[in-house]
């Protein structure tokens, strides 16, 4: 095989996975946009998202600041030489990290040291199988952070919130796969997709779940139980009213493909793997001997152009600018469902700051200042000046230890993220006078097209992602979802739907 084909053809494959959603998804979460009311926040959020698809498609930049760890799935003919292909995959995704079209996601277990390049010991996950057919076929899929922290596995009997006791049978995996949607509420960047896969043990459990991620939203399961299944999942998930971005609304779950594996008596295991909105996949057939690419795979149907449609919209209100400093009367001033553009001055923290910024002083005055929960995509030019490829939200919930101990020791009025947060940070919201603002997940292209300049950059020894960069932005759109009154629509969005959950404990199979 000519390697330096191969290498070029998985290069390919690396940035199509990353800046172009397949036909398959776009037509999904263009029925999804077409269901919800206009004015509405799910709406807004669906529009901002069709934007950002197109802005990632016409650009060639990350559809989503978070590339995930990339995971490869390769079947080959016998004979191939699967080392060498490995090691062609490794220097494309080091080469695709470079040119700011994977985020460098790759970090030590025990220093927390960042290899820069995706490539690291078990990074990125190569799986090889072998058939008998002449050519290679490369799956490639790419699966957020925030997405992979909602993926759930059950052991079965279990009491699950809402639904009761399950067995082991088909009711049994209906409460626990319908629980999965419930328990991921928008964290995992919904509307979502979720693989499911049952039996096996803990492992190949998980691993037939992520395998159905792979399977195209518009194949027919053919298990019959498990195609109704699957049928009865999207019907009922989408009743629960948690929405777009847990914002509420019409549409919570955009597919669902459920596996099945033989198992040992003692363990019965359901694992649910959840995947954001931004689903990201992609495959191709490779010619063995050149090693060039002879087919896309998830080419099959209608291809959806945002360009037209694509327009954010707002919700029907007024829009309230915030610049930094920001006085504790402006954030008293708002409550749940305003929407806010932020103007001039934030900076990025996630994880690591956080931690560093509750033992530690800040390295820069953060009184009256907006942190945003991101780990962006940066590229420094030749001249030295960082630009930003990708800068979409973070999960919040992680920074739930540290937020409103950090926002009360350093005057912090504004956290950006998504999400939401806890208890213990709406208790701070409210007494020290702050609030969260919701931004829409994955919308990297969208947001970083808000980002007019890199004005420095904190603690980098932490890692790009990780850094603490000082951003200027103008017109940074996002919607408040914890007020300084004590209010939080995640919590009031988790309850409700939870009531919708309890409706549906009774048998169905």
């Amino acid at each position: 095989m000519d390697l330096v084909k191969f290498e070029e053809s998985m290069y390919k494959l690396v940035l199509e996975t990353s800046t172009n959603l397949p036909k398959d998804v776009r037509r999904a979460i263009k029925l999804a946009k077409e269901r919800e009311f206009a004015g509405t926040s799910a709406a807004m959020s669906l529009a901002t998202i069709a934007t950002n698809i197109q802005m990632a498609d016409n650009l060639k930049s990350p559809i989503c600041q978070d590339t995930g760890l990339p995971t490869f799935k390769i079947k080959t003919p016998v004979g191939v030489n699967q080392m060498e292909l490995k090691s062609a995959i490794r220097n494309a995704v080091a080469l695709a990290t470079q040119n700011g079209k994977l985020r460098p996601n790759s970090v030590d277990s025990l220093t927390g040291e960042n290899t820069g390049d995706n490539v690291g010991d078990g990074t990125p996950v190569i799986k090889f199988d072998q058939w008998e057919k002449d050519y290679i076929e490369v799956k490639l899929i790419l699966k957020g952070g925030g997405s992979e922290n909602k993926s759930i596995q059950y052991s079965v009997p279990c009491e699950l919130e809402g639904l009761g006791r399950t067995g082991r049978d088909l009711d049994g995996i209906r409460k626990c796969i319908l629980h999965a949607v419930y328990q991921a509420q928008g964290q995992g960047c919904s509307a979502g997709f979720i693989g499911v896969g049952i039996g096996g043990d803990r492992s190949s459990s998980y691993d037939v779940a992520k395998e159905q991620l792979f399977r195209s939203l518009d194949d027919v399961n053919p298990n019959e139980d498990l195609r109704k299944l699957e049928e009865y999942i999207m019907e009922t998930a989408n009743e629960l009213g948690i929405g777009t971005m847990g914002f509420g609304g019409e549409t919570t779950l955009l597919g669902c493909k459920i596996g099945v594996m033989n198992r040992i008596p003692a363990s019965f295991f359901v694992s649910v793997a959840y995947n954001c909105w931004a689903f990201r996949r992609a495959g191709v057939y490779i010619d063995a001997e050149t090693g060039e690419i002879k087919e896309w795979k998830y080419q099959d149907g209608e291809f959806i152009d945002f360009k037209e449609d694509g327009e954010a919209e707002t919700v029907a209100q007024k829009i309230i600018s915030l610049e930094a400093p920001i006085t504790e009367e402006q954030i008293r001033a708002l409550k749940v469902g305003d929407v806010v553009q932020i103007n001039g001055r934030m900076y990025t923290g996630r994880d690591a700051i956080h931690k560093h910024l509750s033992e530690n002083e800040a390295p820069v005055d953060l009184n009256g200042q907006v942190i945003y929960h991101c780990g962006p995509v940066m590229l420094k030019d030749d001249e030295g000046v960082w630009h930003v490829k990708a800068a979409g939200p973070t999960t919040s919930i992680r920074e739930e230890p540290y937020q409103g101990d950090v926002m009360k020791k350093f005057g912090i009025r504004a956290i950006i993220g998504k999400g939401g947060m806890g208890p213990k940070t709406l208790a701070a919201l409210q007494e020290h006078g702050g609030v969260y603002l919701n931004a829409i997940g994955g919308a990297a292209q969208y947001y970083a097209d808000c980002i007019k300049a890199v004005e420095g950059v904190d603690l980098m020894h932490f890692g790009v992602p990780e850094a603490m960069w000082h951003l200027k932005t103008e017109g940074f759109t996002a919607v408040v979802t914890m007020d300084s009154h004590g209010n939080s629509l995640h919590a009031d969005v988790d309850k409700s739907s939870l009531e919708k959950l309890a409706q549906f404990k009774e048998r169905v199979y």
